[in-house]
């Protein structure tokens, strides 16, 4: 255990430290204790800042938009999987869902441009039938159902291993004995199985939530000058523009903080109400 934890000790427990750059205007050549304090100066103007709040909203948009659509599927490819019978057809189908996880969102992005694109293969086909052509990747109000498409492409698969594991663990009898009791295919679905995955379906919400304002820095990065900031500026992509490229460490830091305050107060509040309903939650 010992690597684990020094992991989480040396790169998330000991990068609180970091933090105090929100209340300072750090100068790098001064270093992070001897920069000027200025309290919640940083702050106030991220309030005040109009281009603040438009990242926030396209945030949280894009974020609940994944939530909806992105989060049921791997459970649906789960139970899809678990409810195949042939042991070859079942690995040979998660060979292929799986794959996408492990390309790197350059790639993705690379991948969906070539076929939606403005000069792509869809309007390629578009232009050999006469039709007019289409430039979906380009265009800023299909971008957000475009971000969580990729999503779901790349990673829905990846995501059903927890689920299938859950699953695994479902008792058999329980299914015979529902049948015998005459219950067909659905209502085994939802007297049995769900009951069964139900606790892991909340703990896997409940971090979702803490985590539900990262919603892919570098996906995001990579698209953003084709559809512009106003569709395409998310908190992580504000953050680097701020800090990385524009040299305001203080104020970036304040943003990313706020970010994990809210995402804190996400975790808290979804694992207090999962009590109230008499689930486990991810912590008593």
């Amino acid at each position: 255990m010992l690597p684990g934890l020094a992991y989480f000790l040396l790169f998330h427990y000991g990068a609180f430290v970091g933090n105090v750059v929100a209340f300072k205007e750090y100068v790098p050549f001064d270093g992070l204790w001897a920069s000027p304090w200025v309290g919640v100066e940083n702050f106030s103007r991220m309030f005040g800042d109009a281009d603040f709040w438009h990242a926030t909203w396209n945030t949280l948009a894009i974020a609940l938009l994944q939530l909806v659509f992105f989060f049921p599927v791997p459970l649906a490819i789960a139970l899809l999987l678990h409810s195949l019978t042939s042991d070859l057809l079942r690995r040979f189908v998660q060979s292929v869902v799986y794959l996408p996880h492990f390309l790197s969102w350059v790639i993705v992005v690379a991948l969906f441009q070539q076929v939606l694109g403005s000069t792509g293969l869809l309007n390629s086909v578009l232009g050999d039938a006469g039709l007019h052509s289409v430039d979906i990747i380009g265009n800023p109000d299909a971008y957000k159902p475009l971000v969580v498409a990729q999503v779901v492409w790349k990673d829905a698969g990846w995501g059903t291993i927890i689920f299938l594991a859950a699953l695994m663990q479902v008792d058999e009898q329980s299914y015979e004995a529902a049948a015998i009791d005459g219950a067909g295919p659905w209502r085994r679905f939802w007297h049995v199985t769900l009951p069964s995955i139900r606790p892991v379906v909340v703990l896997l919400l409940i971090m979702r939530l803490g985590d539900v304002l990262s919603v892919g820095f570098e996906q995001m990065l990579l698209q953003r000058p084709t559809v512009g900031p106003a569709a395409g500026e998310i908190l992580d992509t504000f953050v680097f523009w701020q800090g990385l490229v524009g040299g305001d460490t203080g104020y970036a830091a304040a943003a990313g903080l706020f970010k994990g305050v809210v995402g804190a107060a996400l975790v808290f509040a979804a694992n207090k109400v999962a009590h109230r309903l008499g689930e486990q939650g991810i912590y008593k």
